[in-house]
């Protein structure tokens, strides 16, 4: 996953732990500017890189303080306005700020130099839904039931506080060190109180609506979240083509096929998730999310319990804890980084809340 799309890169399942190697402080600039948020950059030690992308990249880092480890997502301002995200970018801040729930990524704050954008995150140290399934090739159905009710819990949350998440791909859960699901990546979260337009999502899970520039709402989350369980449970998204224009033209013909072994249930709930009748699609009819918590498939989900964490996961990362593991997360080359540094700042005036 890139940087600019989440933390962490396409993780590797390792069965070893890699030692820790810290960025020397001889190429971390020993200025650091001050901004009005709680931290800076002396908080931390930088280690090692956990993902790179267009705009930057994600660290794990170490706190002077505390001794906990964080996940440091860093912006290039330069990229963001070149790239024109200023907005998602500060929508990204403000969603984070917002959300607290047990499987939604916590931002702890986030602080500027005059070159780059800091986010504080918890550090998911068990890498991602991607790689565990991409390792698997396919979920049991037990398995992607549990992963595709946490997810639920979560867009429910979200959607209760007006904030359509839409960018949904295996790639932006995480598993946690006891393998429950945290959602991250919000560049592409949105508080929208009625309906919204822009073009945004990956091209496998993103809504017939959303590409036909029609006018959407929180239902293109439930939309995906049929491709999620149609992938988990066939190693494969419904609308897979060579380019993201193919898939597009199947997503709006609009044809599943199911593998035979899908269980009947299941083909039943993603028919009501995977369409384009949005007076049909479940989730967006007026029980809202509750048809979805209700439907046969889940009968079994204690949602409480799941809730509260109090059910047992079917899989557990491979990590040692407190000791900031990293061997679930692909390695990258260090750099010389521009950290820190104080000069003129021609884009100060687009991210003043950071």
């Amino acid at each position: 996953m890139n940087v600019d799309t989440g933390i962490g890169g396409t993780p590797m399942v390792a069965e070893g732990q890699q030692q820790q190697q810290q960025v020397p402080r001889s190429q971390l600039p020993q200025r650091s500017v001050v901004s009005k948020g709680k931290y800076t950059l002396h908080d931390f030690q930088v280690m090692r890189t956990l993902g790179t992308g267009s705009f930057g990249r994600v660290h794990l880092v170490r706190s002077v303080h505390n001794g906990r480890y964080y996940a440091i997502k860093v912006l290039k301002k330069q990229q963001v306005v070149r790239m024109k995200q200023i907005e998602h970018t500060n929508d990204e801040r403000r969603m984070l700020k917002l959300v607290e729930h047990p499987f939604l990524i916590r931002m702890w704050g986030t602080f500027q130099d005059s070159r780059n954008l800091f986010m504080v995150m918890d550090y998911i140290e068990g890498g991602e839904l991607f790689s565990l399934l991409r390792k698997s090739q396919r979920f049991p159905n037990p398995v992607a039931k549990f992963y595709a009710a946490e997810v639920t819990l979560g867009l429910e949350y979200l959607h209760s506080h007006n904030i359509i998440y839409r960018d949904l791909k295996p790639e932006n859960i995480l598993l946690d060190r006891n393998g429950h699901i945290k959602i991250t990546d919000f560049g592409f979260a949105k508080e929208v109180d009625t309906v919204t337009w822009t073009l945004c999502g990956p091209p496998d899970y993103i809504a017939p609506e959303v590409i036909a520039t029609k006018p959407y709402n929180k239902s293109v989350d439930w939309w995906s979240l049929g491709v999620l369980i149609f992938e988990m449970l066939a190693g494969y998204t419904p609308f897979y083509d060579t380019t993201p224009m193919k898939t597009y033209e199947k997503i709006l013909q609009g044809k599943v096929v199911y593998p035979t072994f899908f269980h009947p249930d299941v083909v039943d709930l993603l028919g009501k998730l995977i369409t384009a009748d949005l007076t049909r699609r479940i989730g967006n009819l007026q029980s809202g999310s509750k048809d979805i918590k209700c439907h046969p498939w889940f009968s079994e989900v204690v949602w409480e319990k799941l809730l509260a964490k109090d059910i047992e996961t079917p899989y557990e990362p491979p990590i040692t804890t407190g000791i900031g593991d990293t061997s679930l997360f692909d390695q990258y080359p260090e750099e010389q980084f521009d950290y820190g540094i104080h000069c003129e700042d021609p884009y100060q005036e687009y991210f003043t809340e950071f």
